[in-house]
């Protein structure tokens, strides 16, 4: 929710109302009247702060308020979350500072995320396949195999023209990837092709290797 000061110009408003809007939940939007150093208005009031709080601005290095934007830089919220901040000098017509906009996002739920995906991808936690249980899959070895020959021609799976496609049946075929009967179907439709297709490819090649 945001709260209004009746003497804040309304587009600097409209600005923060913007950003805060994009990106909710996260962030928060803060402007800083640098006359009174006072808190004017706040978009989606993270920090607790109130309107007429003081800015604290004046402890910055004097020669801050003559750059665009300062940050960003990282400051702890009230509940013990990390905050990622940027604060961009607003000017008048004259060119002289009179706001300050402090943009504070929330951005906890991102290394939540990080973790996570660390947590997840861990090279530790997989062990190697059970011998035992894929000596015989010859899906995987299609797979290994087909992707294999897609890299090496700088291909993609879901790009390949007619004659890209008959030569990776060729390919399989030399690999002997057509021993099981299941094969024929398991090809077709990985590689979007009719299963008639894919035998006639490879009824061919077993009656060139036989002449």
């Amino acid at each position: 929710m945001s709260i209004a000061n009746p003497f804040q110009p309304l587009n600097y408003q409209v600005i923060a109302d913007s950003i805060a809007t994009l990106l909710f939940p996260h962030a928060e939007v803060i402007l800083h009247d640098l006359k009174t150093q006072q808190v004017v208005y706040i978009a989606n009031n993270l920090s607790k702060r109130k309107i007429g709080d003081d800015s604290a601005l004046d402890e910055l290095p004097s020669d801050s308020f003559a750059a665009q934007s300062i940050g960003p830089y990282e400051k702890l919220n009230w509940d013990g979350q990390r905050l990622r901040s940027i604060t961009s000098i607003l000017r008048d017509e004259q060119g002289q500072a009179v706001m300050a906009l402090c943009i504070n996002l929330n951005y906890s739920v991102l290394e939540q995320a990080r973790d996570a995906l660390n947590l997840f991808f861990q090279s530790s936690r997989i062990m190697p396949q059970p011998e035992a249980l894929f000596r015989d899959d010859w899906q995987e070895r299609i797979n290994t195999f087909m992707h294999a020959w897609l890299n090496k021609n700088s291909l993609g799976l879901n790009s390949l023209r007619r004659e890209d496609k008959r030569q990776l049946v060729e390919a399989l075929y030399h690999e002997r990837a057509f021993e099981g009967r299941s094969a024929f179907d398991y090809v077709a439709n990985v590689l979007s092709m009719g299963r008639a297709t894919v035998y006639k490819y490879v009824k061919a090649l077993r009656e060139e290797s036989l002449s």
